[in-house]
């Protein structure tokens, strides 16, 4: 004997009789419909969180800070060393005197940064140009260099195999041409008063980036 069911009409309001073999009621099948949609759903879901067919490309790695480390090199005053500098920011530039542009604008540039500091905050901070040409750069010629500049810049150099070592663990690479002139990175280094290299300033950077940077490290020590 077959069951009969009343089902609501899908395009009027009046009652329609189906038989049901399985016995299984109208709104059951919505029920199965709709669960079977809501899983469908879920796996799509789970599938779209998890699946990745073309992972994204990691980002490009950061250039690292040298490690840099202590030096003893020669002023027309004497010896200096990165000790000399404890409790301060250093400012690190290699250079040489006889530069056409990088080494006199880099030093400008340093020195505009340094007026924009408070009186207090500019006696914590130091400039020192690293001379990568020993055998022109005598300390007498350096100090007459950056007396030009701004007497606060500090002139120092080494012998070539001091200078060569200090440039390597700086990561400062430079070389001599035939005419005479030095081809060499621009890179200016903060380091802060433990003696630790805490950023690399590009060549270029503005003055007030720079400051900037100085107040912040100043804070930070």
């Amino acid at each position: 004997m077959a069951i009969k069911f009343i089902f609501p009409a899908l395009t009027n309001n009046s009652a329609a009789a189906t038989d049901c073999p399985l016995g299984i009621t109208y709104s059951m099948q919505e029920r199965i419909l709709a669960t079977t949609a809501l899983l469908l759903v879920l796996c799509i879901g789970t599938l779209a969180l998890f699946w990745h067919p073309e992972p994204p490309s990691p980002p490009l790695p950061r250039p690292g800070l040298p490690a840099g480390g202590d030096f003893v090199l020669e002023t027309a005053t004497g010896k200096v060393s990165l000790a000399d500098f404890k409790g301060k920011s250093l400012l690190l530039f290699f250079g040489y005197t006889t530069c056409p542009d990088i080494c006199p604008t880099g030093l400008i540039t340093l020195t505009d940064a340094l007026e924009q500091l408070e009186p207090e905050e500019k006696s914590r901070v130091a400039v020192l140009f690293v001379s990568v040409d020993p055998a022109r750069d005598t300390p007498a010629h350096l100090a007459e260099f950056t007396a030009f500049v701004d007497p606060a810049i500090i002139g120092a150099t080494a012998s070539p195999g001091v200078i060569a070592d200090l440039a390597r663990r700086y990561g400062v690479i430079y070389h001599f041409s035939e005419n005479g002139a030095v081809d060499h990175s621009a890179d200016i280094f903060l380091i802060n008063g433990k003696g630790r290299v805490v950023d690399k300033i590009a060549h270029g950077t503005p003055a007030t980036t720079i400051a900037t940077a100085l107040r912040q490290q100043l804070k930070a020590q």
